[in-house]
């Protein structure tokens, strides 16, 4: 179930919580993620104090995940998978920032949480969570994903070429003409007196 909070602090535009809920659903399958996912999508001050309460980091961040614990043996009904945590106001920041949709940064997110309830840890493991993401970003049509972003520099536009400007009259020059060479003269060195 998706539970949608939206920061009072800035507009946010309307979110369709059964969209997301839709890309939940196949996201977490093709993560191959059993268990439902609990996600709350709210403001950078939640996102601070969650941060704050279960890392110890007094800041906000983009995304939190919070695995369960695994089921009994026997357990019945639905395992739940775990649960996400989301800053709409740091979404629609990096949105703005990496051109596209606030919609397309709250998928990234979700993906990049599910991988976390899955057990994978870029911070730990030797590029496999990256390897992952960067698979199922192109399977599910995602633009780049959360960990490319922050690990190799942002492409900047490539320069427009230089075009040679029209000729007008002022951009004409006349043709040089030959003048005498300057006289050089020695430079004037002005001795100071010193004063006892």
């Amino acid at each position: 179930m998706i539970t949608i909070e939206p920061p009072s602090t800035i507009p946010i535009p309307a979110l369709s919580a059964s969209g997301l809920t839709r890309f939940l659903n196949r996201a977490r399958q093709a993560v191959d993620l059993p268990g439902e996912v609990e996600v709350l999508l709210t403001g950078d001050a939640e996102l601070k104090r969650l941060n704050r309460s279960f890392r110890n980091k007094n800041k906000a961040t983009d995304v939190l995940s919070f695995p369960a614990p695994p089921p009994f043996k026997g357990q019945p009904g639905p395992h739940h998978a775990g649960d996400l945590a989301i800053s709409l106001e740091t979404a629609a920041r990096q949105a703005a920032s990496y051109g596209h949709t606030l919609r397309d940064e709250v998928r990234i997110l979700l993906l990049h949480g599910l991988l976390h309830l899955s057990g994978l840890d870029h911070e730990t493991d030797n590029g496999q969570m990256a390897a992952r993401e960067a698979t199922l970003r192109r399977e599910l049509r995602l633009p780049n994903t959360l960990i490319e972003r922050t690990q190799t520099p942002s492409i900047k536009a490539p320069a427009r070429p230089k075009t040679k400007k029209p000729a007008t009259k002022r951009a004409i020059k006349k043709p040089a003409t030959k003048k005498a060479p300057k006289k050089i003269t020695k430079p004037v060195i002005k001795k100071t007196r010193r004063t006892k």
